[in-house]
């Protein structure tokens, strides 16, 4: 047990070291729909960071999937964040892990082989974005959480499913932390082009 427990910290400690590259990169937005979202902990915060995350990832020309939990009764994704995606429509479930959809599973796997890395945000975060962070790293994709663009309609909830991921070998990260580390410099294109919004 012990060997196992030290490999697993070696291989958190090798993924959590290594800087994300936009080219290595998918983005998944997880269920943020208009029933979902009134009673989540801190929705505001959810919603403006999901919206930054989206426009670096239109800017850097990294993919998005989204993901929707029963839409015909939980209501489509938010309007603030669906007009960022233009052109990608949602793919429902109602399996709680986006990697429980053979749809999203196909999807994810017409995507260039070198996308290893899945960025993810949404809620809620103990339940479909716990699972679906799980569902990642059993399939062998690199995680990394934006801590402060995933949520819960309670509060401990949303921590308990942050320490359950990173138990689990998924990187807790924060939209900055991610914004800027794919970014790597102040004086590049993209930075500037999406500095207005990081200044909101």
């Amino acid at each position: 047990m012990a060997t196992t427990l030290e490999g697993a910290a070696t291989t958190y400690s090798t993924t959590a070291a290594r800087l994300l590259d936009p080219e290595q990169c998918i983005l998944i937005v997880i269920d943020i729909q208009e029933k979902l979202l009134p009673p989540i902990f801190q929705k505001e915060q959810l919603v403006r960071n999901t919206q930054l995350l989206i426009r670096a990832a239109n800017i850097l020309k990294i993919p998005a999937l989204v993901s929707t939990q029963y839409a015909r009764g939980l209501g489509s994704t938010v309007p603030d964040v669906a007009s960022l995606l233009a052109g990608t429509e949602a793919i429902d479930k109602t399996l709680f892990s986006c990697f429980a959809s053979d749809t999203f599973c196909g999807v994810l796997k017409r995507l260039p082989s070198q996308r290893h890395t899945l960025l993810l945000c949404g809620m809620e975060s103990h339940i479909c974005v716990t699972q679906t962070a799980l569902g990642a790293l059993r399939e062998g994709y690199l995680v990394h959480v934006a801590s402060d663009a995933v949520g819960s309609r309670a509060e401990w909830n949303w921590k308990v499913g942050l320490d359950r991921m990173r138990a689990a070998g998924a990187v807790i990260s924060s939209t900055e932390m991610m914004i800027y580390e794919l970014m790597r410099s102040s004086s590049s294109a993209a930075f500037k082009e999406l500095l207005p919004h990081l200044k909101g």
